[in-house]
């Protein structure tokens, strides 16, 4: 985890819901230079020896520093693939976010200039930990993983659909990119394509999904994107959505200032963020 004033987080290891491992003394940030050089590894026996620190109501920030890049995989399930009325894809749909998209889990999500179809997708996010380019097979992409985390892939669908060209532009507004609490290592999920996923708006349950229904499972993604790009440490890859995004509605529902977004995968944490108007 990641706490503090943004700007100013601070990296720490949770320990249970009401405490922590301060590691700040120990680790700039969670960030490409703590991936590569196998920090995961490395903290574990300082967070087991460490003194637990309560929490305090300290703001959550994202559980990485700004990656290199947002990958993020289009219509992965089929299920939701088939509320839009498209195709199940041959091959991963992959198109950007930018980075400075990246906000805490609880943070305010503002709704850009222009917008009219403001959306939301509860998505399974994956952090890359060592450079990977060419992987040989799908094994090997499992040890490339550093961790899971939840991610809010909020969307502006008229940009996205409507303005021509790639999908990037109705994904990459300010605050479009919840991530957290927490990055949790592939060891403390038990089936990361068994995980329940859920999203409330307002109190009201909009998706309701399971990462089994993934048309690409994250270990194929990573092998599959690293045979056209390389991928650093820190980044963070988008895994797609299940059904229930305002586009998949009849009539379409739409983010408005005042809404509550709640949305939450099994056994990764949990978000909640407030909808505000344009600046």
């Amino acid at each position: 985890m990641r706490i503090g004033a943004p700007g100013a987080e601070k990296p720490v290891a949770r320990v249970d819901d009401t405490s922590y491992v301060d590691l700040s003394d120990l680790v700039d940030d969670f960030d490409e230079e703590f991936f590569a050089g196998g920090g995961i590894e490395r903290i574990a026996p300082l967070v087991a020896a460490g003194t637990p620190t309560p929490f305090a109501g300290e703001r959550i920030g994202a559980p990485i520093a700004r990656p290199h890049q947002i990958l993020c995989i289009g219509l992965n399930y089929r299920d939701h693939a088939e509320e839009t009325g498209q195709a199940v894809p041959s091959e991963p749909i992959l198109f950007t976010k930018s980075p400075n998209t990246l906000i805490g889990p609880n943070d305010d999500v503002r709704i850009p200039r222009g917008s009219t179809k403001p959306d939301w997708e509860v998505e399974l996010g994956i952090v890359i930990g060592r450079r990977t380019s060419y992987l040989d097979d799908v094994a090997e992409a499992r040890d490339a993983i550093a961790g899971y985390t939840v991610v809010n892939d909020v969307s502006e669908r008229a940009f996205q659909m409507e303005r021509s060209g790639q999908w990037s532009k109705g994904k990459s507004a300010e605050t479009f990119n919840p991530a957290g609490p927490w990055l949790v290592t592939p060891d403390e999920i038990g089936d990361v394509l068994a995980l329940d996923m859920w999203l409330d708006l307002n109190g009201t349950r909009r998706q309701s999904g399971n990462t089994r229904t993934m048309v690409f499972d994250p270990y194929f993604m990573v092998h599959y994107l690293s045979q056209f790009m390389v991928l650093e440490p820190g980044d963070l890859i988008n895994t797609g959505t299940p059904p229930g995004v305002g586009m998949g509605f009849t009539p379409q529902v739409w983010l408005r200032p005042g809404d509550v977004m709640e949305l939450g995968i099994q056994g990764l944490g949990s978000q909640r963020q407030n909808v505000i108007a344009p600046r």
